[in-house]
């Protein structure tokens, strides 16, 4: 196997753009309407008044007056002028007891008895604790989240503690100088009777919005997430499948505990009523297949321990829209959709069954056996004419190999991926052996991990012995150092940060050494590693703006419809699962958008998707996330957002990567570079490209409200198809002077569409660039 750690890309871009025009509809907005207070009356004074009472009348009738004028600037300087109250202040925090309480394993359910009246215990005490504390004006209350601990051994107390922040901003260090009297022994006054180990106190705010309720526009100076440390958990163990009920799953190892908490075939079968009552119910068509997945889940062994593959996220949420009101407190809590695994995550997961049928009763039969997968487990492109069963997807068009031919020297798929990522990272060969071999294409970046090989369908790992013995000590470093840069390189990475020789400690595994480690083209040949000696790199940063599946297959095209991976940094945001604006992915946790898509939204459930060219479609590298929080620009004229992402932060891949932040030197030779904006068609569900070119600022004020901060820009290609639209918070991305990174220029305010006689209208873009120095200090904190 011979693989060229140089890594060569094409110096230009070719496009092929099919003729059509695209008009935008006049976007016009209108102030807010003011609020206009009238009286009429119809009541005729016929008496005629005296001068004294005339007097009188009028005295009372402007003491009147004032009164309703006091009323009104009281109204609506409350309304108007008073934002929304800030939130709760939430601080979660843990500590240990090690005497004078222990844990007990019906401590360990919150639903038991012994948990509320334990729980109640500590809430009382920490109350009173507080309220009488120097913290007492702010103080709202606490919550006991869980007990947990070994049995008959020390007890771990996990709780919530609530301020008000409008009468006292309460700190970390506030809450554990409290905390910290009532554990010293001489100070407590209401944690008396306890031994709690010092060191044990750990306090951190939790700014997330726990329950996705994203008011929009919020704005938050700082989100920060929240790990609490808790005691190993027994391990986990692969066992036989008993459980007559599920006998159907194609199967027959599972693992203990299921995430229901049961630790064998026995406390599942005494529970498994509770779930035939769900199937039977009728409630979901899948029903079946979801419960026996997660009572019975897939074991799936390790190096050091196993894991467990689930039914996958989107297979949760539609069992929950079918019978989540059937759910008991219990299975509620176990079953959150948003702790259950991606089809992109490690270990997949399972998919929904029936996705071809879906795509049949969604009139969308075309896409079957097109070429593109749109359903995760890749049934709508196998058992195709040209793919059978058992064999490998090529990722794009219509091919199909036998994984044998992966990584064999020869170019077997038509866009070259099967000779893609032959070398790669990974944590161990089990790790790559539990990944679905469905396609070559990689549906997760790993950035550190021994050094892998693939050859024909075999994965094996780098050995480095025979360095030793044909090379002085510093040479060898030079080689390593060498080796693992270029590989890093290859994959994409901006460097290498680290490399290290460590020993293998996993079993039958298969070995390559490098044969001339001095050459320019470096080949690997299969060789014994006695002593087990292998390759441990850590590569940097991701490098941003890299169409990764057409730099690694040297594709030369931008199509006008999208394909999958062509923008792995577009995202379409959804309100309530309708897509209403989009956005762009700027780091691991961050999206960019503009504040016009929240204006006069309540509070409503938002998310991201990402990894997607048909929103009709439910690719195995998609992704979600919820949004919690949007922090504003302080930029003035610019109406920019950053979106915060919930945990945990996007998994990158060959279909999920950031875009480039331009640099000064950038932007000043951008305006010649090659730049284009994404929109939908118009029913918005397919992703197309247009390119742009800058205009004059007056074309665009005649149709926008422009400012200092905006790029007018109007499409190269003007025809009258008019079948793109594009929504608000879409990017205009331009290709950087190096011909391989796109750099994202600017940020669209307001939908764009046709207008009524299929015209051309220039677009209007909110400026990045004087957005810089505010994006990138918000991702560092």
């Amino acid at each position: 196997m011979t693989v060229s750690m140089e890594h060569k890309r094409k110096t230009s871009w070719d496009s092929k753009i099919s003729v059509s025009t695209v008009s935008t509809r006049r976007f016009s907005r209108t102030g807010t309407p003011s609020s206009i207070l009238s009286s009429d009356s119809d009541i005729r004074f016929t008496r005629k008044f005296g001068g004294q009472y005339r007097c009188g009348c009028c005295v009372l009738a402007a003491f009147l007056l004032f009164l309703l004028f006091s009323g009104v600037s009281i109204y609506l300087g409350y309304t108007l002028l008073i934002s929304d109250p800030p939130g709760d202040q939430v601080f979660l925090a843990t500590f240990r007891v090690t005497d004078g309480d222990s844990f007990t394993i019906d401590l360990a359910d919150p639903s038991t008895e012994a948990f509320r009246i334990r729980a109640r215990e500590y809430r009382d005490r920490l109350n009173l604790a507080f309220r009488r504390s120097n913290l007492r004006i702010s103080f709202i209350s606490s919550e006991i989240l869980a007990l947990d601990g070994v049995e008959n051994n020390d007890l771990v107390v996990h709780f919530e503690l609530r301020f008000d922040p409008r009468y006292q901003t309460v700190t970390v260090d506030n809450v554990i100088n409290v905390l910290s009297k009532e554990i010293a022994p001489k100070t407590a006054k209401y944690l008396l009777n306890l031994t709690i180990d010092p060191k044990s106190l750990e306090v951190q705010e939790n700014i997330a919005v726990l329950n996705s309720q994203v008011s929009m526009p919020t704005i938050l100076s700082t989100i920060s997430s929240t790990t609490i440390a808790t005691p190993p958990l027994p391990p986990r163990i692969c066992s036989e499948l008993k459980l007559s009920y599920c006998k159907h799953l194609t199967y027959n190892i599972t693992s203990y505990p299921n995430i229901f908490g049961h630790h064998s075939i026995e406390e599942v079968e005494n529970d498994v009523i509770a779930f035939r009552e769900l199937v039977d119910a009728e409630c979901y068509q899948f029903a079946y297949d979801f419960i026996c997945q997660v009572l019975q889940p897939t074991c799936l062994p390790g190096i050091s321990d196993v894991t467990i593959k689930l039914p996958c996220r989107s297979f949760c949420k539609e069992f929950w829209l079918g019978c989540g009101n059937r759910l008991s407190d219990r299975i509620k809590s176990a079953l959150d959709c948003s702790h259950f695994p991606e089809y992109a995550d490690y270990g997949s997961c399972w998919a929904e069954p029936g996705c071809v049928q879906d795509l049949q009763n969604k009139a969308l039969s075309s896409r079957i056996c097109d070429g593109i997968i749109d359903c995760p487990d890749l049934s709508d492109e196998n058992n195709c004419a040209y793919c059978s069963n058992g064999l490998m997807h090529c990722g794009l068009g219509k091919a199909c190999i036998p994984s044998t031919k992966r990584c064999d020297g020869k170019i077997d798929c038509p866009n070259g991926n099967d000779e893609k990522d032959c070398l790669f990272l990974a944590t161990s060969t089990n790790f790559v052996q539990n990944q679905p071999i469905d396609t070559p294409l990689s549906a997760k970046y790993i950035p550190e991990g021994y050094v892998l090989f693939n050859e024909k369908g075999t994965v094996g790992k780098l050995c480095v012995e025979n360095l030793n013995v044909t090379l002085p000590l510093t040479e060898m470093n030079t080689v390593l150092q060498t080796a693992a840069a270029s590989l890093c390189t290859l994959l994409t990475y901006n460097g290498m940060s680290s490399v290290e020789i460590r020993t293998d400690n996993e079993a039958n595994v298969q070995y390559v050494h490098m044969e001339d480690p001095l050459a320019s083209k470096i080949s690997f040949v299969r060789a014994p590693c006695p002593n087990k000696q292998v390759m441990y790199v850590r590569c940097g940063e991701l490098e941003c703006g890299i169409q990764a599946l057409k730099i690694k297959s040297n594709t030369k095209v931008l199509n006008k419809m999208a394909e999958p991976g062509d923008w792995p940094w577009h995202v379409a945001l959804f309100k309530e699962d309708t897509h209403v604006c989009d956005a762009t992915l700027v780091s691991s946790s961050w999206l960019l958008t503009t504040a016009s898509c929240f204006q006069g939204q309540p509070k409503a459930e938002w998310t991201a998707r990402l990894g997607t060219v048909r929103l009709s479609s439910t690719a195995p590298w998609q992704q979600e996330r919820r949004i919690i929080g949007m922090i504003k620009s302080p930029v003035e004229g610019s109406t920019m957002v950053l979106l915060k992402l919930d945990q945990p932060t996007i998994t990158y891949s060959d279909f999920v990567r950031p875009i480039c932040l331009p640099s000064r030197e950038e932007i000043i030779q951008i305006n010649s570079s090659y730049c284009n904006t994404l929109g939908w068609t118009r029913n918005r569900d397919l992703l197309q490209r247009v390119q742009l070119k800058y205009s004059v600022m007056d074309k665009c004020e005649n149709i926008s409200i422009t400012s200092i901060n905006s790029i007018c820009t109007e499409a190269v290609y003007s025809t009258d198809d008019c079948s793109e639209e594009e929504l608000a918070g879409s990017p205009m991305l331009c290709l950087l002077s190096d011909k391989k990174k796109w750099a994202l220029t600017g940020v669209s305010s307001w939908r764009i569409a046709c207008s009524r006689n299929a015209i051309e209208r220039p677009r209007l873009y909110d400026k990045v660039s004087s957005n810089i120095a505010w994006i990138k200090s918000i991702i560092a904190k």
